[in-house]
């Protein structure tokens, strides 16, 4: 797993990299058929055909990995088949076939090759791919793919490099510590996957040109500055112009520093730690 650079044949070669997919057991193995879906393209649009998310559109055509986040499948051994590529996602995933036949893809943690064995079980050994509920694992263990309420399925820690630490356990409340520095409880009943899913390199990608980003399906991001009064908020005005107001959406929902978290929201009690703020959050 690492970065490939290209001879700088262009611009857009000369800035950009890629992955070298070293970690995939066989880059020109296709999918399991069986565990694809299609994958319509939504442009951003609700159900309504209204637009609820700018500039997004296009993109390369992608079938849908079906994923298993619940490793529901207790007490039987499943063999790791191979590491695979999936385009909706940073994280490599894992084809499993297990005991009876049965196939299933699984996020791929660091470490985790084909030929391995893994479990999902209240009695697994605590290694890298076996999925335990978080009153069996030991303190201070890497985790991934945890659950935020027992059988719904794994909702935090799902994309390259990331990973959640087990600090303490307290009672029926497990104490865990989020990549963003964020300390948050949840119950000792949610399962979560022994390891930190792998691809860490994902984040020093360079994509090198604005046409690898139409691939993804982003269009291009117009300033609000830029654009006609009744189009933007910060739109219009002679030459360019400084603003005048603080930074906001075309509705007026301010851009920097505002909290966008709902203030009464149940799960709020479920926070230990709030993550630190970002750079644009005012002190004063």
């Amino acid at each position: 797993m690492g970065i490939r650079h290209y001879n700088p044949t262009s611009a857009g070669r000369r800035q950009g990299s890629v992955s070298d997919f070293a970690d995939l057991t066989d880059p020109k193995k296709k999918p399991e058929k069986s565990l694809l879906l299609p994958h319509p393209k939504k442009g951003g649009r609700n159900n309504h055909g209204i637009v609820c998310t700018r500039f997004r559109g296009g993109g390369h055509k992608r079938m849908y990995r079906k994923i298993d986040f619940k490793r529901a499948k207790y007490d039987v051994w499943a063999t790791v088949v191979s590491i695979e590529y999936d385009p909706n996602r940073s994280a490599r995933i894992a084809l499993l076939q297990y005991e009876d036949g049965v196939k299933t893809y699984i996020l791929a943690p660091e470490g985790l090759k084909a030929g391995d064995k893994v479990i999902s079980s209240d009695t697994a050994e605590p290694r890298v791919g076996n999925c335990l509920p978080l009153r069996k694992i030991p303190l201070g263990m890497t985790v991934h793919n945890l659950e935020m309420q027992p059988g719904r399925g794994g909702q935090l820690c799902r994309s390259a490099g990331t990973r959640a630490t087990l600090t303490a356990r307290e009672g029926r409340w497990a104490q865990i510590t989020l990549p963003s520095g964020e300390v948050r409880r949840v119950s000792s009943e949610c399962r979560a996957t022994i390891g930190a899913i792998g691809n860490a390199d994902h984040m020093n990608v360079s994509l090198g040109k604005a046409g690898r980003k139409r691939w993804l399906g982003r269009k291009p991001h117009n300033r609000g500055t830029s654009m006609n009064p009744v189009s933007h908020p910060m739109g219009g005005g002679e030459g360019r112009t400084a603003g005048g107001r603080h930074p906001c959406s075309p509705t007026g929902v301010l851009a920097k520093g505002g909290k966008t978290r709902n203030k009464r929201k149940p799960s709020n009690s479920a926070i230990i730690r709030r993550r630190r703020p970002g750079p644009h959050f005012a002190t004063k």
